[in-house]
Parts: structure tokens; C-alpha cells; sequence
């Protein structure tokens, strides 16, 4: 993965991204971020633009760690509205290939999909049964556009065909995660319930309703995902203390938790993030 400068997030802003094997992931693909236009800024984090060219060479099964956020996307054999996920997602890279996607803040989904974002969770559906026929023409579009900024603008025009806003409840909800985002010493619900003034229950509400999986899972996959960036750049670590930092009450808990979530235990999360094979340059890569 090569992440251009095209664009940066607030700092306080804390994404988990959880490209799983990252070093090996550079070799493979070019990804770049762009913000969304500013009608919709209250909806989206940013658009990715990804290219690989694997022509002559053996296909990648890319996976990337659960995340709390819908993402839409625009690819050969995997465009579709994707909810949160608690799995692992994997997905085979072949042939020569552009796509984008959409990430959508969480909790500010609802709008668009006109109900509960809990009935999208671990699955994904159709782009025209949530954007209509537009979403198709859309997707050609990406397909053939010849540059990032085609892309983006095309699938712009579409989020933006039918406005929709910010429902306080869904103003709330993304409130309730970015608390989480900022502060990791939120490890429980209690803690996230006396930082957002809400009662556990009304919390519970919120996230099915508008994110789509319940508050414990969301302080997980924050957990996780750090755990995850700080085993790919620190490799051998004190698990021990780790899952102090994380607020796990054991080690074998947070071992466990991790495996659950990534696959591996950390010790092998760690050999394979920090291992990269070597492969000659694409000399015509887009």
C-alpha cells in the first residue's frame, strides 16, 4: 500500500483501518484517500482509491480486519453496500484493476439506507437496491475513469442525487464512536456511557440502530486494531502489558479476543505484518 498526500485526517481522528500483512499489501496495490465533497462531509471520512496490475502474476487474497464503518463499493466482482463487519475480509486481487469506496462515518448511514443499519451488519447488498440504477452507471464510470478525481466526482454526483441529513439520533451515535476514537481509555461500556451522559440501554439502542453492532464490539474493534498496528511496527511485544494498556483484565483474554477477530494469535500477527516478499517494479503500474 502507497498512501499518497492527498488527503489527511484531524489528528484526534482514529480510524481503524487493519490492513492485515501490510508490508506484503505495499507490494501489491496503490491506495489513496480523498475527502468527499462538502455536502457530504457529514456522512463520509474520506473516498479509497485502489489499483493493483497482477497481470502475469500469481493473484493476492488481500484480508483486512472488522471495522465499525458501512463502506461502499465500487469494484469488479465486489460492488455492493458492505455493514460493519465482525470478520475478517478477504478478497482475491488478479488481473489489472481500479475501484473506490466510500467510508461512511459511523452511524451515519441510516439516512441512506432508510433503516436500521443492525439489518446490514456482516452482510453486504446490492448498490442499486440502496442507490437505485444510478449505482450502476456510477460504477462504469469508476471503471473506466482515467484518473482518482473522475472517480470521485462521479460517485459524489451520486451520494448527493437524493440529499438526505443528519438525523440527531445519527449526530449522536457518531458522537458516541468518535468518543471511543479519541479517548482509548474508554474500555467499557460504563466508561462510554458516562462520557456520552446516555444510560447503557439508550446506548444499546443507539448503536443497533444507527451503527449497526453493539457498543462492546465498537470498543473492541478499537482495541484490536491498535493492538494490531502496534504489533506490525513494534513486532515481538510484552503481551502481558499490552493488554494492560488495552484494558483487558489477562493476557490470555486479549490473546484470545485477538484470535477471534484477526485469525492468528499475535505473535504470528506480528512475524507476517513485518515479513514482505520482494518483487520487481510494475514499470507501466497505474
Amino acid at each position: 500500500m502507497n498512501e499518497r498526500d492527498s488527503y489527511r485526517e484531524p489528528v484526534a481522528h482514529r480510524i481503524p483501518r487493519g490492513i492485515v500483512d501490510e508490508a506484503t499489501a505495499r507490494t501489491m496495490f496503490t491506495l489513496t484517500r480523498h475527502p468527499p465533497a462538502p455536502g457530504l462531509a457529514d456522512f463520509v471520512d474520506y473516498h479509497w482509491v485502489l489499483r493493483w496490475d497482477l497481470r502475469g502474476k500469481p493473484p493476492h487474497q488481500q484480508r483486512v480486519l472488522p471495522n465499525l464503518a458501512v463502506h461502499v463499493t465500487f469494484f469488479p466482482g465486489a460492488s455492493g453496500v458492505y455493514g460493519p463487519a465482525r470478520d475478517v475480509f478477504s478478497y482475491c486481487l488478479e488481473g489489472r484493476v481500479q475501484g473506490l469506496g466510500v467510508r461512511f462515518r459511523p452511524g451515519c448511514f441510516r439516512a441512506f439506507l432508510g433503516g436500521p443499519v443492525r439489518d446490514i451488519a456482516d452482510r453486504a447488498v446490492p448498490l442499486a437496491d440502496v442507490f437505485g440504477p444510478g449505482a450502476l452507471q456510477a460504477a462504469e464510470s469508476v471503471r473506466t475513469a482515467a484518473g482518482d478525481a473522475q472517480m470521485v466526482s462521479s460517485i459524489d454526483n451520486l451520494l448527493l442525487a437524493n440529499p438526505v441529513t443528519l438525523s440527531p439520533a445519527a449526530r449522536q451515535a457518531a458522537e458516541a464512536v468518535e468518543s471511543i476514537a479519541q479517548d482509548p481509555g474508554i474500555t467499557r461500556v460504563a466508561q462510554l456511557c458516562a462520557d456520552t451522559g446516555l444510560t447503557t440501554r439508550s446506548v444499546q439502542r443507539l448503536f443497533a440502530e444507527h451503527v449497526g453492532v453493539p457498543p462492546k464490539w465498537a470498543i473492541r474493534i478499537y482495541r484490536l486494531n491498535d493492538a494490531a498496528q502496534q504489533l506490525a511496527s513494534e513486532g515481538r511485544a510484552d503481551y502481558a502489558g499490552l493488554a494492560v494498556r488495552l484494558g483487558y483484565s489477562d493476557q490470555s483474554h486479549f490473546i484470545r479476543d485477538f484470535r477471534t477477530v484477526t485469525g492468528q494469535s499475535p505473535a504470528e500477527y506480528a512475524r507476517t505484518a513485518r515479513t514482505a516478499p520482494e518483487r520487481e517494479p510494475d514499470k507501466d503500474r497505474a
